[in-house]
């Protein structure tokens, strides 16, 4: 069995998206779509625009969708999965590919969900730091321990979770993990807490747009970050995208129950390779290759 996978922000880079402009008209079109619905030129960020344009909230993720949603578009008949799932942002990107939202809604969504996020962002200076080498428990106890907000955010794959949370609690976090003996505790170069509590408001403000777009029965099963089991109700997939922006993203055991359903094959459908690289990690055993087209 065959599952799809979409990569969340970070995945970005220069030039992203020109080879399926360049060779296909349904791309052409879309992404002339898309310039339309946002009401800027993106396409030309993601085809000549520099890194530090790319990395704008507002650029970065829908580019990185409308990469991963025409590559998925574009593939036709080739794209037959039997069940997909997206990592935090790349949860859209699933289920537009997926038939359970049009790609203009997906789109819309996925650029009020970069302007609320960037919004709670300058609201309260926070971030995130990669914990490397220890047990989730560890780390899970460890951030109930600190004062101020800090979470599990991002559990990736084993030995490899993402905390987040207020700047001064997450230092204090990364500290007392190199203590526990992580192998490293690196603040990363983002802008705020993604997965938190501190993202409620953006949360409360995607919720309202969420709820007044139709939502379809998916095509196959979708194992949404939130609940990390195959989804096909309509209404709990709106509940679990709204939770998202607070909850952890439990990539780890979204891969997990895919393969415990039947997943023989995972193939990554977007920029990047970081899907790629996480499921050698959480199981070799599982072929995982990256969706590719015109080659």
């Amino acid at each position: 069995m065959k599952a799809y996978v979409f990569p969340g922000q970070g995945a970005q880079f220069t030039g992203m998206g020109l080879d399926l402009y360049e060779k296909s008209p349904i791309a052409q079109e879309l992404f002339e779509k898309a310039n339309s619905i946002l009401g800027f030129s993106i396409t030309d960020v993601m085809f000549e625009g520099s890194a530090d344009e790319l990395k704008q909230t507002k650029v970065t993720q829908p580019a990185i969708f409308l990469h991963s949603v025409i590559l998925a578009k574009v593939l036709g008949e080739e794209f037959k999965p039997d069940m997909v799932a997206g990592h935090s942002l790349g949860e859209l990107s699933a289920l537009v590919a997926n038939g359970v939202l049009s790609f203009e809604d997906g789109l819309t969504l996925v650029s009020k969900r970069a302007l609320a996020m960037q919004k709670a962002c300058e609201a309260q200076e926070s971030t995130m730091a990669a914990v490397l080498g220890l047990e989730d428990a560890v780390v899970e106890e460890t951030c109930n321990t600190i004062d101020g907000v800090v979470v599990a955010a991002n559990y990736n794959c084993p030995g490899q979770l993402v905390i987040s949370g207020e700047i001064e609690a997450i230092n204090k976090a990364c500290e007392v993990l190199k203590e526990k003996g992580a192998k490293r505790a690196l603040v990363l170069p983002v802008g705020g807490a993604f997965h938190s509590p501190l993202m409620e408001p953006a949360r409360e403000e995607l919720a309202k747009a969420i709820e007044e777009t139709t939502f379809n029965t998916p095509n196959c099963p979708v194992y949404q970050n939130v609940a990390a089991r195959a989804i096909t109700d309509p209404n709990e997939i709106k509940e679990n995208l709204i939770a998202q922006l607070t909850a952890p993203v439990k990539w780890t055991q979204c891969v997990q129950a895919m393969i415990a359903d039947g997943a023989t094959e995972v193939i990554e459908v977007g920029p990047g390779k970081v899907l790629q690289g996480l499921m050698r990690k959480i199981d070799r055993s599982v072929a995982a290759s990256g969706a590719s087209f015109g080659e």
